[in-house]
């Protein structure tokens, strides 16, 4: 079975408007009456964060699949121009210039090796050779760092602007719908209005948020933090930091005497270091990415705003060129919008249209995605 076929039996349209038609109190309502099993609840469940996927990732669908069209119509025949001419399509959805260069030669030599000469038969093996750039480093962890037992601390890091605050208050809401016991610290004493908008967030999803004045020692506000996390038997406490990479110096050393205070009490945190990035700025994050990997350990990357840009490629730029998992993406306004990022949901989501015809294309040897 192709990949796209299996993506498609996973993903089909049918299923998709019966999904769409239950809502989630229903279906708990019948995994409590016994009418389904715990593996057909989270089969349904993990249906519904596909399609979110695909209602979040409209933008850029759109516009890849748009310009994939274009492309295999004004080049029928596989050569060095339409090799060019696909990296000008990549380039512009922010894949990233080393993803491209590395993807275009691989599908140079499947197109030599298994003598493929017509562009449309190169369709699917693009989305799969995406699919296996990104999944290339598969040692490292997507999964957040969450302790069975005992704190988790997660310490999130970002420039101002990037939804760092409301990624921050949205991971909260997370984590106690999931039955944990939450706490915030606000660490960002630096920023105006900072401590205010956690404050906000914190009552909205109804956590306790640890701060002090504004211009306090942000390691101060970590010290506190702790011991009160401690104290209240918190499962996971989640840290602001101030984002002021314009002094990498203060910053790097700011973050440090953060951890030291931390690891005093909690040797093992932080557990996770969170980088938020806003997707519509596209290489502009690839580069904020970079300047924090120089001044701190970053494990993960949440990807805000992705609902909002065409050039979802930067979600394989930062994996293959960084080395960095993206753990979470934004997909939306809602409190449940903030999604854990998932290779296949993310294909389904780029690629749903050409995924929903993988079988008549087989059938017909029609060109339209």
């Amino acid at each position: 079975m192709s990949f796209l076929k299996r993506l498609k039996d996973r993903f089909q349209p049918n299923k998709e408007k019966e999904a769409a038609e239950k809502s989630a109190e229903e279906q708990n309502e019948k995994l409590d009456d016994g009418l389904i099993s715990i593996e057909e609840f989270e089969e349904w469940e993990q249906e519904q964060i596909g399609y979110k996927f695909k209602a979040g990732l409209e933008k850029s669908r759109e516009k890849f699949q748009n310009e994939i069209n274009e492309l295999m119509a004004r080049y029928r025949t596989v050569d060095e121009d339409f090799f060019e001419a696909l990296e000008e399509v990549l380039i512009g959805a922010d894949v990233g210039f080393n993803t491209v260069m590395e993807l275009t030669d691989e599908l140079r030599h499947v197109a030599k090796v298994e003598n493929i000469t017509e562009t449309r038969d190169l369709k699917e093996t693009i989305v799969e050779k995406m699919v296996e750039i990104y999944e290339r480093n598969d040692d490292l962890p997507e999964t957040v760092n969450i302790q069975e037992d005992g704190l988790t601390v997660i310490l999130v890091v970002g420039v101002n602007g990037v939804g760092k605050t409301t990624s921050i208050g949205k991971l909260a809401y997370k984590y106690k719908q999931e039955g944990k016991n939450v706490m915030l610290a606000a660490g960002d004493t630096f920023r105006a209005g900072a401590i205010n908008q956690l404050k906000v967030w914190g009552e909205r999803v109804d956590v306790d948020v640890i701060s002090q004045s504004e211009g306090s020692d942000p390691a101060a506000v970590m010290f506190d933090a702790i011991n009160a996390a401690k104290k209240r038997g918190t499962d996971v406490l989640i840290c602001d930091t101030a984002g002021r990479l314009q002094n990498k110096g203060n910053l790097m050393n700011e973050l440090s005497k953060m951890k030291n205070v931390i690891q005093k009490t909690v040797p093992d945190a932080p557990h996770e270091s969170l980088l938020v990035l806003d997707a519509t700025t596209g290489q502009n994050a690839l580069s904020q990415a970079k300047a924090f990997k120089e001044v701190t350990d970053v494990s993960g990357i949440v990807l805000t705003k992705l609902d909002g840009t065409a050039k979802g490629g930067i979600v394989l730029a930062i994996r293959n060129e960084l080395g960095i998992p993206v753990k979470f993406v934004g997909l939306g306004e809602q409190l449940d919008d903030l999604q854990e990022f998932n290779a296949e949901n993310y294909v389904y989501g780029l690629f749903a249209d050409m995924i929903s015809n993988a079988e008549e294309l087989d059938d017909t040897g029609g060109d339209d995605v």
